[in-house]
């Protein structure tokens, strides 16, 4: 904590250049950019991205909307939900917004995918209003229509400025007349950025909303983004999904992103940023008033999440390059959820609260508002493939989270889902009501009440949809009883300004930002007051503010700074350093806060500073890692990329000079994460010390994997060598492994072959071919008739371990079993178990290796180099040198065994299913 008299000396530097008018970044001198990659063309079947005349033109008239009974929702004890507008009021709901008045914005889909072309004029942003204050929507119209919008993904209102996020544009309208109606006579319209690949898919780009620091805020999937700011930084983030040209390319801020991310930018156009990265496709996020970021991401076979971002962090997703999706790297006995999410890397934040199958889309975060102090900090998540909101109340853990998930508003409380990828792919489609709620977007209205988008389909993800009457439904969740009462806005004075700033809708909050710092000293006493107000949420707000309107309004910060609370204490100094000064001598005082999350922001505020300035506050922070906050520790890593060979010679001489198999936990994971050339030495010796513990000796195993360096490479062959040793496994698949991939030039092959380790030459292969399924002589329709006996199912189902895992047995090959048949229906189940082929699980692709001397092997390629790394049925791996191979073939055919070849009659099946419909 400081004290008041450095916490003065603090604030008064501060003024001195925190609060000057901020130049943009010079211009940096022109270089040549790639040309953008065409669009990813579709091959026929699969959707256009130019309106199709095949495609029958949408005409609401002719069709009957539907939606789902209220009585079908399970929401808190004392929630009621209501309809609040449904078609034809709206169509295809993929997110909307609230503005200051109540008023619900809606971005339409109704030329979704393959239905592109279905609304001849393009795709609508509609404006609906519950003018008479029944809690029920009477109004509705359409601000814009345009054919290049094609399901856009996102919109956001700030007053009268709407944003549109329309793959490959944000673009900007302003209703210059304020008459809610785009007429481009009077009104405006930009291309705000432009440069997100991949128009019309789900994996590009999502909403904007806006922070307490007063900037813009958005999300892009793993089609990747090549986009340039107003001052003249361009940023490209690639990755392995569509291999666009600049993957693994730096940006112009010197660092390199990949896969999905997070970005933030001022309204102006300037100073863009991003704050997170190597995601699949997270739809929305959302940054609080304490400046806590949150997000969900999508699954790769089950894995979705919702995660606390950590400013920098890179989720893991595709390998650092880019170049590798997440299965070619993942290690033996790891399972999907952390092999996925790469949580047993260095240099990967936390994935949070991984859930397994879904579609999750929008996000919202209740602070204040009408559903009451007990739910104040209730974070919300739709989940469209689970038809259900989650919901997590967020409890501080260290330098990050802990997210317990509860279903918050669900029609399905089976626990079975259906219509949706990881249930059993585009053929699976919802058959029963309680499966056709898709909750699209969530947002706290005006009135503080809740507001949920349905999108309302029999099917969600795989790019489809199915309902040819486009039907939506905006839901509404308060209190019983609940009379909506939205406050009278008027931003053209103080007290209206400062509503707006407390109002419960995110981005209504931003305009009262804007409009109070446009105000100067002359609103000063009255967000002054606001900082004390009793409600956190509150508070904050008028914190952020008071950081960016001048010296007189940054000292009264100082309270917060030497608060005992951490909260208040972390709030302050995110709002100074969002404020654009030099915080460097804040940093030095709070690096030894007794906050390990404020500890962990000073980390961060590290990130871009050279080791001379850096340096002792980033080993400070390292004295204080318990060895145990995972989060902890990356924030701290984020803030020594670029200098870690510096920090970790600092650290190692800190500690004066203990000897490598002496080193404490926590140096060892800091080593890790830090991985230097200079380790090098030190770690070989804990791999190869029989004094260390056998997860010690892993760990320094993984860090020589870790460290990209021929030095590297050759301490990993000497510990190869101890055939004996507990992690000779370990050490040897990372050695094929990296020899395909980041120890491609450091001759790993010929070394292990010279070392007599592995001889790609002398390997013996062995054929291993799966015949092709007989026509089946069990009919789905003849399994459903039966009734299961579970007990009997629990032994049927031990033949299945030789190509999946369950209860704790099997091999890893085909998907795990383990919990799979709780989420399934029955005849999905049974239908997998029938004929594999019909839906080949996701990631599950076979490869079929013919090579030069008629040897042929079915199985997956784990990795892929000189020498590829091959499972079969079974669970064998095979290391195949791409040498001796003369043809690869995609197999059109699962790898999974038959019900048939299995022996399993009608009834086995039945019993089969029953089990796994029970096994936990």
């Amino acid at each position: 904590m400081l004290r008041p008299t450095s916490a003065l000396a603090l604030i008064a530097l501060l003024s001195a250049t925190a609060f000057a008018a901020k130049p943009d970044r010079p211009v940096k001198e022109a270089r040549p950019v790639k040309p953008a990659r065409p669009a990813k063309e579709f091959t026929p079947g699969k959707p256009a991205f130019t309106p199709d005349p095949a495609v029958a033109a949408f005409d609401p008239a002719k069709v009957t909307p539907e939606h789902l009974d209220t009585s079908m929702f399970k929401v808190p004890e004392g929630l009621e939900i209501s309809v609040w507008a449904n078609s034809p009021m709206l169509f295809n709901p993929a997110n909307m917004d609230v503005d200051h008045a109540g008023r619900i914005w809606v971005a339409e889909g109704v030329n979704y995918r393959r239905n592109s072309g279905r609304s001849r004029e393009g795709d609508a942003i509609r404006v609906l209003q519950d003018t008479n204050g029944d809690g029920q929507a009477d109004s509705s119209h359409v601000f814009v229509r345009e054919k290049e919008l094609e399901c856009p993904l996102g919109v956001a209102v700030f007053d009268n400025v709407i944003v549109v996020s329309n793959t490959p544009d944000i673009i900007v309208y302003t209703d210059v007349d304020r008459n809610l109606k785009f007429d481009p006579a009077v009104d405006k319209r930009e291309v705000f950025l432009t440069g997100f690949e991949q128009p019309q898919h789900d994996h590009s780009l999502h909403s904007v909303y806006a922070g307490p620091d007063g900037r813009w805020y958005f999300s892009n999937g793993n089609c990747g983004a090549q986009f340039s700011d107003k001052s003249g930084n361009t940023f490209r983030i690639g990755g392995g999904y569509l291999n666009n040209t600049y993957t693994g390319e730096k940006s112009d801020d010197g660092h390199v992103y990949v896969g999905g991310f997070t970005a933030s930018i001022d309204p102006s156009g300037h100073n863009a940023r991003v704050l997170g990265h190597n995601y699949r496709n997270s739809y929305e996020g959302v940054k609080n008033s304490f400046g806590d970021m949150f997000l969900n991401d999508n699954d790769d076979p089950p894995a979705c999440r919702v995660s606390h971002l950590i400013e920098g962090g890179s989720f893991g997703f595709f390998s650092a390059d880019g170049k590798r999706q997440w299965r070619a790297d993942k290690r033996p006995g790891q399972t999907t959820a952390i092999a996925e999410w790469r949580q047993e890397d260095p240099g990967i934040i936390p994935a949070g609260d991984v859930y397994g199958g879904g579609a999750p889309t929008g996000m919202c975060y209740y602070e204040n508002g009408a559903l009451g102090d007990q739910w104040k900090g209730l974070l919300l998540s739709c989940e469209t493939g689970r038809n259900v909101v989650f919901g997590y109340l967020p409890k501080p853990d260290g330098a990050g989270f802990k997210l317990e998930r509860f279903d918050f508003c669900t029609t399905n409380t089976t626990g079975v889902f259906k219509g949706s990828d990881f249930v059993g792919g585009k053929d699976n489609m919802s058959d029963e009501r309680h499966t056709l709620f898709r909750p699209s977007d969530v947002c706290v209205g005006a009135d503080g009440a809740i507001y949920i988008s349905d999108w309302f389909d029999k099917r969600t993800g795989g790019h489809m949809d199915t309902d040819e009457t486009c039907s939506g439904t905006i839901y509404r969740i308060a209190p019983k009883g609940f009379k909506p009462q939205v406050p009278v806005i008027s931003f053209g004075s103080t007290e209206g300004q400062l509503a707006a700033l407390k109002s419960p809708a995110t981005n209504v909050r931003h305009s009262g930002f804007v409009k109070l710092k446009e105000q100067g000293d002359k609103a000063l006493a009255a967000i002054t007051s606001l900082r004390e107000n009793k409600d956190p949420y509150l508070a904050a707000r008028a914190v952020w503010l008071l950081a960016q309107m001048g010296e007189k309004a940054s000292l009264r910060i100082r309270p917060w700074l030497e608060s005992d609370d951490a909260t208040k204490r972390l709030v302050a100094f995110r709002a100074l350093r969002a404020a654009g000064g030099d915080i460097l001598d804040l940093c030095n005082s709070m690096a030894a806060d007794g906050s390990a999350a404020v500890r962990s922001e000073v980390a961060i505020a590290m990130r871009d500073l050279p080791f001379a300035q850096s340096g002792n506050i980033l080993v400070e922070l390292a004295k204080r890692y318990n060895g145990k906050d995972r989060s902890y520790l990356e924030a701290w890593g984020i803030g020594c990329t670029g200098k870690e060979a510096e920090v970790w010679a600092a650290l190692k001489k800190a500690g004066n000079g203990t000897q490598a198999e002496e080193w404490s936990d926590a140096f060892a994971q800091a080593t890790w994460r830090l991985r230097p050339e200079a380790a090098i030495e030190d770690v070989k010796t804990r791999a190869m010390s029989a004094k260390l513990s056998a997860p010690q000796r892993k760990l320094a195993v993984d860090t020589l994997a870790f460290t990209n360096a021929p030095a590297a490479a050759q301490a990993m062959l000497a510990v190869a060598k101890d055939k004996e040793s507990p992690v000779h496994g370990d050490v040897m698949w990372w050695l094929i492994n990296r020899s395909t991939n980041d120890w491609t030039d450091y001759n790993i092959a010929s070394e292990l072959k010279a070392q007599g380790i592995f001889d790609p030459d002398a390997i013996k292969l062995v054929t291993i071919e799966i015949p092709p399924a007989p026509e089946s002589h069990v009919k789905l329709e003849e399994v459903l008739k039966l009734k299961g006996d579970p007990k009997n199912g629990s032994s049927l189902i031990v033949r299945c371990v030789m190509c999946h895992q369950i209860n704790g047995q099997g091999v890893e090959f085909g998907p795990s079993l383990q919990g799979w048949g709780l989420s399934q229906p029955t005849d999905i189940i049974a239908q997998a178990i029938i004929d594999p082929s019909k839906d080949i699980a996701h990631g599950f692709d076979g490869m079929e290796i013919l090579t030069k001397d008629g040897i042929k092997i079915h199985g997956m390629v784990l990795a892929d180099g000189d020498v590829l790394i091959v499972r079969s049925m079974g669970g064998q791996t095979q290391f195949v040198p791409k040498n001796r191979i003369a043809k690869r073939t995609k197999m059109d055919r699962s790898m999974m065994l038959s019900a048939s070849q299995l022996g399993l009659t009608a009834q086995d099946i039945a019993d089969i299913v029953s089990y796994m419909r029970q096994a936990e």
